[in-house]
């Protein structure tokens, strides 16, 4: 994804365009923000990629592992009205964005290889602690998260 939201694709995997966030949005759901535009992947109507700068429903995509472990993206919103086929995410050998209608899930086109740079782990939000602000982390006695490890916290 380039700075302006225009996407394509490159052969140059070392490329700051080509970092992506999966951000999990449902169940096997996630949305796909580049890391250096800030712009998440949305399909329209006519099955075009673009770049968004908010996250709506056209940016949610449906992620399916396939037998060989590669993972596919479909349209969560958009699917072909006679047969009820997904429309999925692709580029072409040269890089171009292909149509969702257009891409077929068998075809190398669309199969895409996630590879984990950096893993985030956020701490769900406790109704304990909403509840006494005024109240330390220190003394709630809820463990925090430090890069996937507990943290042990002192209790005084």
């Amino acid at each position: 994804m380039q700075p302006d939201g225009t996407i394509d694709g490159s052969k140059d995997e070392n490329s700051d365009n080509t970092l992506f966030n999966l951000i999990p949005v449902g169940l096997r759901v996630v949305a796909i923000q580049g890391v250096k535009s800030g712009f998440y992947i949305a399909m329209n109507g006519e099955g075009m990629l673009y770049g968004s700068e908010m996250f709506t429903p056209e940016c949610k995509f449906k992620e399916s592992v396939f037998e060989n472990y590669y993972v596919i993206y479909s349209s969560t919103v958009y699917r072909q009205q006679e047969s009820g086929r997904a429309w999925f995410l692709g580029l072409t050998k040269e890089g171009q964005v292909m149509k969702g209608n257009r891409v077929k899930k068998t075809k190398p086109s669309s199969h895409f290889v996630p590879r984990p740079i950096e893993v985030c782990m956020y701490r769900e939000p406790s109704l304990h602690e909403i509840e006494d602000k005024h109240r330390s982390r220190k003394s709630s006695g809820t463990p925090t998260m430090n890069g996937g490890k507990a943290v042990n916290q002192d209790f005084t």
